[in-house]
């Protein structure tokens, strides 16, 4: 398949290197003149504006970091669904408002360009083992169409329903992951007012029923002072898309919201220092 790439980061690049792997043919863009050399020592075919990247592709991916990049790079006249070819697909990775689905779905369907919203769960590890988790919003027989493909780097592929509900599972799972990453925090906290080590409840727990993922990811980093270095950034990036879609729609984060806008949260897993918890 010929595929056009927009954001070979921290995770398109992985997933970009799985597709060719795969054999597919892929195109990527690369803007700045000073990255295209290294990016012909690595084999790579690339395309210096996005339609160029796009305008001969069956599918254009787009795994860029934040949802205003996404409408920057896929909407308007020198946008990528722009110059994609009739009957081309766009798989839209990017964790963003659902909104954004439904905007790029409007303007395609107007030149007969096909969406999914196809959010990602997972890290440029589990990418490199093909076990990223995609969450399908779109039609179904679309997603079934491109299984084969997004195979080379994913699975589980689950189909969720209309387009936008990629991004809506993504959110909250997003919420659900930073909440648990806090509680984690706090349990810490009360442990020490125990007189129970932090390195030692962090093994202890790992055991027990109050065992998660996100315990394991703040574990692994040997102390919850090492938790905003390490995934800081990228859970704030979240979190905020999170409180901007439930303003928006007025959806009442509940005690996930409560646990977001603690101190443990804002301050030690976020690092806002100084920062008033805000109500979601």
């Amino acid at each position: 398949m010929k595929i056009g790439f927009v954001g070979p980061g921290r995770m398109g690049r992985p997933i970009l290197d799985r597709l060719t792997a795969a054999g597919h043919d892929v195109t990527v863009l690369v803007r700045r003149p000073e990255a295209r050399p290294a990016a012909e020592a690595d084999g790579l075919r690339w395309a210096a504006t996005v339609a160029e990247t796009v305008h001969d592709a069956d599918a254009v991916f787009i795994v860029v970091l934040r949802d205003d990049q996404v409408r920057q790079v896929c909407l308007g006249p020198d946008g990528a669904i722009a110059a994609m070819r009739p009957g081309a697909t766009l798989v839209q990775h990017t964790t963003s408002d659902p909104a954004s689905a439904h905007l790029l779905a409007d303007q395609g369907a107007d030149r007969g360009i096909r969406v999914l919203d196809a959010a990602l769960s997972g890290g440029p590890h589990d990418i490199a083992a093909g076990r990223l988790t995609l969450w399908v919003g779109g039609d179904e027989a679309l997603l079934d169409e491109l299984r084969p493909v997004l195979g080379a780097y994913a699975s589980p592929i689950m189909f969720v329903g209309e387009l936008g509900n990629g991004q809506r599972v993504k959110l909250v799972n997003n919420a659900l992951f930073v909440a648990q990453v806090g509680l984690a925090v706090d349990a810490v906290r009360l442990a020490a007012s125990l007189g129970i080590e932090e390195k030692a409840i962090l093994a202890a727990v790992q055991h027990g029923s109050g065992a998660s993922r996100a315990l394991t990811i703040v574990a692994s980093g040997g102390s919850v002072d090492a938790v905003p270095g390490r995934i800081g950034d990228l859970m704030l990036k979240d979190v905020t898309v999170v409180r901007e879609v439930a303003r928006s729609t007025g959806a009442d984060l509940g005690v996930i919201g409560t646990v977001l806008a603690s101190d443990a949260v804002e301050t030690k897993v976020l690092r806002q220092t100084g920062a008033p918890a805000r109500t979601p």
